[in-house]
């Protein structure tokens, strides 16, 4: 308030979300309006943090972060933006990067410290790489296909004719896609004589070198993959794996498809479920016993609440291009808050998938313990007892289902 007794910040105008107006006010009384200054589509899209469920309680950090709230490099060829401890402190095995190419749209040729692993989005891209014994590796990858590539493997990737989306997963919380080992940085960094000696040609063929990295630009689209191809006399790898070319585990609530190094053996340090929940339908509550999940929401809505023990929750609202994260052992589940298909990605520095059902937990320990720990009666037991296992509701399995 001024001296006169007037608000300082500007009068929110009701009339534009009519009834739509969220306030900080439980059923039971609790709380008060927000008279403002205020954000009321962030409020929106936040319900559970607005209002947070009475089962809330103490000081769990941020489990969620929007790709829309980061910041974008763009190129001519593309854009990138990425989702680090720097925006997500408490993701600490796991950092994430966005990128779009165009047609022809190239990520020069790289390498980095960590392992990347990448989900094609959307179009089709091609990729190449070599590892340390020759090998190499041409292939054109299209949506819901898998790469991994490990540390210090050296590739590239350029957008095909319709261009191309995709997410790059690195196993290091720290890590900045602007700051790897780029073919034509290095180039620029090395004088002209050494150029001159290690490749046998006159110094003036490097005249034209890029003075800095160019880390995405325009290129030509490229020609059918048989024409471009290179013999290899050392052989090839196979560096893809098309995760939604699996059956999918289906059950009434979703389904599941499920990449590790059981049927992708190249991904040593990575494993993923793909996950889809109906609307009206939940991931189970469960928890990972090896390590920590990071989060991709692809399509649609949900919410989730992440219990972090000693009597500590907190609950937080995720959409398509958020992520999400979950300490190691944290229980937590999701739920499908939509009226579409809520679609993420659960992705571990593990190289097997693995978690813990309560559900499951619960229905293969004598009912005593439980009804006793819980005060629960007959009901819920039996419950637990005549309920299908299932994959979305997800309740109850293990690893073998999968494989």
């Amino acid at each position: 308030m001024n001296e006169g007794g007037q608000s300082l910040t500007k009068p929110i105008d009701f009339k534009v979300y009519a009834d739509r107006i969220p306030e900080p006010i439980r059923a039971d009384g609790a709380g008060a309006t927000d008279l403002g200054p205020r954000d009321i589509l962030r409020a929106l899209e936040n319900p559970d943090m607005l209002v947070p469920p009475v089962t809330d309680e103490g000081t769990v950090p941020n489990l969620r972060f929007s790709f829309s709230d980061t910041n974008m490099e763009l190129k001519h060829g593309g854009w990138s933006r990425q989702i680090t401890i720097r925006e997500l402190p408490v993701a600490t095995t796991l950092a994430g990067v966005n990128m779009r190419l165009t047609p022809g749209g190239v990520r020069e040729l790289h390498w980095h410290k960590e392992v990347e692993w990448s989900f094609m989005l959307a179009g089709r891209a091609r990729i190449t790489a070599v590892d340390q014994n020759g090998k190499n590796f041409i292939a054109d990858v299209g949506v819901g296909d898998l790469w991994y590539f490990p540390p210090g493997i050296p590739h590239s990737i350029q957008g095909l004719e319709e261009g191309c989306e995709f997410l790059l997963v690195f196993d290091n919380g720290a890590f900045s896609d602007l700051d790897t080992f780029a073919i034509s940085d290095w180039f620029a960094h090395t004088p002209k004589e050494v150029l001159s000696a290690n490749f046998g040609v006159p110094e003036s063929a490097f005249k034209d070198l890029p003075k800095r990295e160019k880390y995405i630009y325009q290129g030509e689209v490229p020609g059918p993959i048989d024409q471009v191809a290179i013999s290899d006399p050392f052989g090839t790898r196979n560096f893809t794996h098309s995760l939604l070319g699996q059956e999918p585990v289906r059950s009434p609530g979703g389904s599941v498809r499920i990449a590790d190094s059981t049927n992708f053996p190249i991904s040593e340090n990575i494993s993923v479920a793909f996950v889809e929940i109906l609307p009206g339908a939940m991931r189970e509550l469960h928890w990972h016993p090896n390590n920590d999940e990071w989060q991709y929401f692809l399509t649609g809505q949900g919410r989730t609440t992440g219990y972090a023990a000693d009597g500590t929750a907190r609950t937080f609202d995720v959409r398509a291009g958020d992520v999400g994260y979950m300490p190691f052992c944290f229980g937590h589940y999701i739920q499908n808050t939509g009226s579409e298909t809520l679609t993420y990605l659960e992705v571990f520095k593990s190289p097997k998938y693995a978690d813990v059902s309560l559900t499951q937990w619960m229905a293969l320990v004598p009912r005593e313990i439980v009804e006793s720990n819980l005060n629960v009666g007959a009901e819920v037991m039996d419950a637990l007892r005549k309920k299908k296992w299932e994959v979305v509701k997800f309740p109850g399995y293990t690893y073998d289902d999968f494989r």
